[in-house]
């Protein structure tokens, strides 16, 4: 049966995207383990082979573009897998999802990376990419920013840019907060010093407070930790675990992810608080697992599907060399649900 059952049987098995199968006989450390044995068990059972032979061969056709990934195992990133390869397949494309980690440069294992799998072009996912990178700009394929941020106060990327205007979204958030009578909200930052995705956020949570005529409490800033990975359900309950033994005064706290404010939750039912009763929580992102959560996370959406859809369709055109490409910016929504108190 191994010379007729393809990859897209297994994936149909088991219930899964074709990447998933892809991430798990590859070894991608961002699947879930249970899923990942499931699949290769189903691989075992009906002796699935890969066709390497035909891989390689469409290689040479110079016919693949890939995903490059900073951050594969977010949850609000893996969401947007199926829709990236599905368009691109559709279009006659063949899909490669390649993971880098916070600490690799990302611009010199894309350059690496064109040259070795022949690519047709690169969607980044997610990281901080310097735009004045020489291995950037050397690589020679087109590619696009798809959430991708450039420092807030440096250059424009060298190529189209799809995602959210983050300082204008954090302060909406705030903003929300502030019109149900809170004055005394804390926020989970990224990391001291970041100056893209994560300090727009922290801009748009000053921008806020200021023009509501609240001064900022720097106590009342905390930074996720750099030993631990940015975004994730970890570090929000470090974090809000030393936020609440700080015995700082504050009503609500405004996390920068979804991920983030579930940590963050067990951290304050840990400390023996209710959310909403005590403290008032909200992230960012609007994943979907914040509304299992209870009380479910209000939170500020971004339009992920659309956003991998708009960034295959834009990369599709620079491989077709049409001119005139502009940056595309998303609307959020804000989306309340049952995590904010009404105060005063």
């Amino acid at each position: 049966m191994s010379e007729n059952i393809t990859i897209k049987d297994i994936a149909r098995i088991c219930g899964v995207g074709v990447s998933t199968v892809s991430r798990a006989i590859n070894d991608d450390p961002g699947i879930n383990e249970k899923t990942k044995e499931r699949i290769l068990e189903t691989v075992r059972k009906f002796r699935y082979v890969p066709n390497t032979s035909a891989r390689n061969l469409k290689m040479t056709e110079s016919n693949t573009i890939a995903l490059i990934v900073c951050g594969v195992g977010n949850t609000f990133f893996t969401s947007m897998y199926d829709d990236f390869q599905n368009e691109l397949e559709k279009n006659g494309y063949d899909f490669l999802l390649h993971s880098v980690d916070n600490d690799v440069n990302i611009p010199a294992e894309a350059l690496r990376l064109s040259k070795e799998k022949r690519l047709k072009g690169i969607v980044f996912l997610g990281g901080w990419i310097n735009p004045n990178s020489k291995s950037l700009l050397n690589v020679n394929v087109p590619y696009v920013f798809c959430t991708v941020s450039h420092t807030i106060e440096g250059p424009h990327a060298p190529c189209p840019t799809v995602g959210i205007d983050d300082i204008a979204a954090s302060k909406r958030m705030v903003d929300y907060l502030c019109d149900m009578g809170h004055k005394k909200i804390a926020i989970i930052a990224g990391v001291e010093g970041d100056m893209a995705v994560a300090g727009g956020r922290l801009l748009g949570y000053r921008k806020s407070l200021e023009e509501h005529g609240i001064e900022v409490d720097e106590d009342l800033v905390f930074h996720m930790k750099k030993d631990i990975d940015e975004f994730t359900v970890e570090n929000g309950y470090v974090v809000t675990k030393e936020l609440i033994a700080s015995k700082k005064e504050f009503t609500a706290v405004y996390c920068i992810s979804d991920l983030t404010a579930i940590g963050a939750y067990r951290a304050i039912y840990d400390a023996g608080l209710k959310i909403p009763d005590d403290i008032s929580v909200v992230g960012f992102d609007g994943i979907e697992l914040g509304d299992y959560m209870n009380p479910r996370i209000t939170t500020m959406v971004q339009p992920r599907h659309e956003m991998a859809l708009e960034s295959v369709r834009i990369l599709l055109k620079l491989i077709s060399q049409e001119e005139g490409i502009a940056d595309t910016v998303f609307p959020t929504e804000l989306l309340t649900r049952d995590s904010v108190k009404k105060i005063g």
